[in-house]
């Protein structure tokens, strides 16, 4: 075992945990769900199951993945922020296990206390403020803020928000495509 798991968590069984990966106190990964390599967990996360984590995840305290998100390489997703998997729940109409999918590319920020509704894509790179309730797709580097999201600008992959220009002070410059913004 080359990774961590706190004696207050629990990990079913099928479980694939990478390398170099920390599981902090109180959380339950579900079966079948695969964590990447060199993840970090917070107190109190829950993984469901058949749920697919990349390489280099950090998530914080208090969030739940549910069954239908799938979050790739080095995304970042703040304290208490929300999944969804289901569009029009309800308690006597269960959904038997036909979940809408929701997709987090990577590299992606989600902040604190933020909704992702199921159903969309979160674009490479993008930056989620903390709060936002996300209700469509966003676009890689995109920049969302508010009830519901709106996009508020563009950010570098390193971060910090760019100025009309396009380029970063870390050096990179972008230019728009379909999909957002891509390098020079």
């Amino acid at each position: 075992m080359n990774y961590f798991v706190h004696e207050s968590s629990y990990i079913d069984e099928g479980v694939s945990i990478g390398e170099g990966t920390k599981i902090w106190h109180f959380c339950h990964i579900q079966k079948n769900a695969v964590i990447g390599k060199n993840c970090s967990l917070g107190q109190n996360v829950n993984i469901g199951c058949n749920v697919r984590i990349g390489n280099g995840v950090r998530i914080q305290n208090n969030v739940s993945v549910y069954e239908g998100v799938e979050i790739e390489d080095n995304v970042f997703c703040g304290p208490s922020c929300v999944f969804t998997n289901v569009l029009t729940p309800r308690a006597h109409f269960p959904v038997n296990g036909k979940y809408t999918g929701t997709l987090i590319r990577e590299g992606a920020s989600l902040g604190a206390n933020c909704t992702v509704v199921c159903g969309h894509t979160i674009g490479r790179n993008a930056m989620i403020a903390a709060g936002a309730v996300v209700t469509s797709d966003v676009k890689d580097h995109a920049l969302m803020a508010g009830v519901p999201a709106r996009q508020a600008g563009w950010v570098c992959e390193c971060g910090k928000k760019l100025d009309a220009s396009l380029q970063c002070g870390c050096g990179r410059k972008y230019r728009l495509s379909d999909g957002g913004l891509e390098l020079c």
